[in-house]
């Protein structure tokens, strides 16, 4: 039987994409602008996260205590609403579509270990969330995960496979319940 050995330990090939001294720079403009209440402004953040490489669209509204780890593997598109304390713990890529939310403490969670293997060696998948889908509060979408165009994973659920276009999930693991309608209002 395999013991776990976390001292062998080794992510050696997994490249962030930024030097130390970058990395370092995020950390700081990240946990004093981003993950923590001070700094009302969407606009600055938006603007602080652009200047480390984040790809955003239009009309994002970010609200206190977002924390995202490596800006520049994030693209968000347009109108989207990122909620209190969510976490946002891209190693690879994160991509939101228009018209997204991210309800209060929900994680997206690009990174894990590997449970069969005793060093407990990291796992990444990318996590794609295409248009006008909503993550309710305190859920978690897990590595390699697309949520597809207006799917819906309710509060405190676990994505951890795909999410079906106009779905609603419920659950850990999230399962589907019903179809969203969606009533368009003019």
């Amino acid at each position: 039987m395999n013991k776990v050995r976390l001292d062998a330990f080794q992510n050696t090939w997994y490249k962030p994409g930024k030097s130390f001294a970058i990395r370092i720079l995020w950390y700081y403009m990240n946990l004093l602008f981003l993950n923590s209440g001070w700094l009302p402004s969407s606009a600055i953040k938006v603007h602080i996260l652009r200047l480390f490489g984040a790809k955003i669209g239009k009309g994002v509204i970010m609200k206190p205590y977002v924390n995202i780890k490596y800006p520049w593997h994030l693209h968000i598109g347009n109108h989207c609403w990122i909620g209190e304390n969510v976490w946002i713990d891209n190693l690879t890529s994160v991509h939101i579509g228009n018209h997204v939310c991210i309800s209060q403490g929900a994680m997206l969670l690009t990174g894990n270990h590997n449970y069969k293997d005793p060093a407990f060696g990291l796992i990444i998948g990318k996590i794609t969330l295409e248009d006008g889908v909503w993550i309710g509060a305190q859920s978690c979408v897990c590595p390699g995960v697309t949520c597809n165009q207006e799917s819906v994973l309710s509060v405190q659920s676990v994505a951890n496979t795909d999410l079906l276009a106009g779905s609603i999930y419920q659950g850990n693991p999230a399962v589907i319940k019903k179809m969203r309608d969606i009533n368009i209002q003019q």
